[in-house]
């Protein structure tokens, strides 16, 4: 990357813990940086020792984390037999400490399980019993009345269902992004663009020496494997065991926030074997997604979205809310979700010494990653990290202000201290140039890190109007040319000529 002002841009570079030289020496060093990486980052942040995040985009959550249904799920889908429930229960009661620290968009809107025939209220029976065991606070069965009157938009021909009040919606690449700020503050290095390619082990030191596919070297004492859709194929790269992540993808198509189809709360339908169903989900951000698809793809980087899968999406949506319409739609994506077994696969490894397996994490994991914090931390000093914590640790971030979010008062004084406050880039979400350059300053500095970053880019335009207003900004605050701005990192260019 090139310099400006002496600042080399990257991820968060205004932190001096970025991309440090090579030859230094850590406790810990994290490989993946999703929601998972992201949580055990944070926890160990708070201890004495030396931690490294590892992660091979340009960006952190550009992986699995960016694009889900960005739910807290309300602990009744899973027996607590399986490890992903315990941790699902744990980790969706730490989101609200975490929102007041973190500053990322949450809440607790509550879930509902919409049955739309009779014969489905057995399984929402056994979902409400196994809610119960698993110490769900409020939980409930509904009758018709009931479930209608907590989401008046549901089908007439709905016949009850189950309402948990605890669970809610979030901003996932916000969250991964004020965890990652938070470790970095307190200490914690991160290498983007660090694919890992070769690790060996110096017994006598008790060192792992990991090196990237462009020869640059870390050595650390524990190495955990949190990386997504490719654990297996870093597990292979460090002797540990063997197994095979399959990807699942799931497409969605996302409405835009004048829709009258928004429902007050997620709304499930009666879960198969296979999935949780389609789903409405009204975002924390105000859009409605819908969907997502389960359909099992050999090809981890199969991200394309089919007509015949949306199409099943959009009836499947309108079975349960009927006033969804196409009109309203302004995109369609899909995700990739790790598929292992049933369970998450959490344990430290039996082959490769002072290596952590974190693998598998599908839904519900994005619920459960502040407890996968926990729990990692605790299997590290199970097996000799020592920690000691750290007295000065601080939890918080910087409250930001965002042009959508504040009163007209308090824009006028934000554009008495600098007029990029009131050039407004983004108009269909609101985002100002201040918003952008802000964003950049904090190192994201492709289009998608600055769209997940700031919403620029999100509306029902889709970055239409807005794009070429961003990328002149990129250019002038980084001092990147027209050819090296790119999507989501160097294999993304976007500008092929100059006019």
């Amino acid at each position: 990357m090139k310099n400006l002002r002496g600042r080399r841009f990257n991820m968060i570079s205004y932190l001096p813990n970025l991309n440090p030289p090579d030859g230094g020496d850590y406790d810990a060093a994290i490989i993946g940086c999703g929601v998972s990486g992201a949580n055990i980052a944070r926890r160990l942040s708070a201890y004495q020792i030396r931690t490294v995040v590892l992660e091979k985009a340009a960006d952190v959550s550009f992986g699995t984390s960016k694009s889900n249904s960005g739910i807290v799920h309300g602990g009744f889908h899973h027996n607590k037999k399986y490890l992903k429930a315990r941790l699902e229960i744990q980790g969706s009661l730490m989101f609200d400490q975490l929102h007041r620290e973190l500053d990322f968009p949450f809440k607790r809107c509550g879930i509902i399980v919409a049955a739309l025939h009779e014969d489905e209220m057995k399984a929402v029976e056994q979902l409400y019993f196994q809610g119960v065991e698993n110490g769900v606070i409020g939980i409930e069965i509904c009758s018709r009345e009931r479930i209608l009157e907590l989401e008046p938009k549901l089908n007439y021909d709905v016949v009850g269902g189950l309402y948990a009040p605890g669970g809610g919606m979030i901003e996932p690449y916000r969250f991964v992004f004020a965890l990652v700020e938070s470790a970095m503050k307190n200490g914690v290095h991160l290498f983007t663009n660090f694919k890992v390619e070769a690790a060996g082990r110096d017994e006598g030191a008790g060192l792992w020496t990991v090196q990237s596919a462009d020869g640059r070297k870390i050595r650390s004492r524990y190495v955990i494997n949190s990386s997504g859709l490719f654990a297996d194929e870093v597990s292979r790269i460090f002797g540990g065991e063997e197994f095979s992540i399959k990807a699942r993808k799931g497409e969605y198509y996302l409405m835009d926030k004048q829709t009258r189809a928004r429902p007050g709360r997620v709304v499930f339908p009666v879960p198969t074997a296979l999935s949780k169903g389609m789903l409405v989900i009204p975002t924390v951000e105000g859009t409605v997604l819908v969907g997502p698809t389960a359909d099992n793809t050999e090809n981890k980087y199969d991200y394309g979205t089919t007509t015949n899968r949306l199409e099943q999406i959009l009836d499947s949506g309108k079975n349960m809310i009927p006033s969804l319409s196409r009109n309203d739609v302004i995109t369609s994506f899909a995700g990739l979700r790790p598929f292992l077994e049933e369970d998450f696969y959490i344990e430290a490894s039996k082959k490769a010494p002072a290596f952590v397996q974190v693998a598998g994490i599908q839904s519900p994991g994005l619920t459960a990653s502040p407890a996968i914090g926990e729990y990692v931390k605790d299997l590290l000093k199970g097996i000799g990290l020592e920690l000691t914590e750290k007295s000065a640790w601080d939890p918080y971030v910087e409250v930001r202000p965002r042009t959508r979010e504040i009163s007209p008062f308090q824009l006028d004084e934000l554009i008495a201290q600098d007029p990029a406050w009131g050039n407004m880039v983004c108009r269909c979400e609101k985002v100002s140039e201040a918003e952008i350059v802000q964003a950049i300053r904090q190192g994201h500095y492709t289009l998608d890190g600055i769209k997940y970053f700031t919403r620029s880019q999100m509306g029902r335009c889709q970055g239409g109007f807005c794009t070429y207003k961003i990328i002149k900004i990129i250019m002038r605050e980084t001092g990147l040319s027209w050819d090296e701005v790119s999507k989501h990192g160097d294999a993304s260019r976007l500008l092929e000529a100059e006019l």
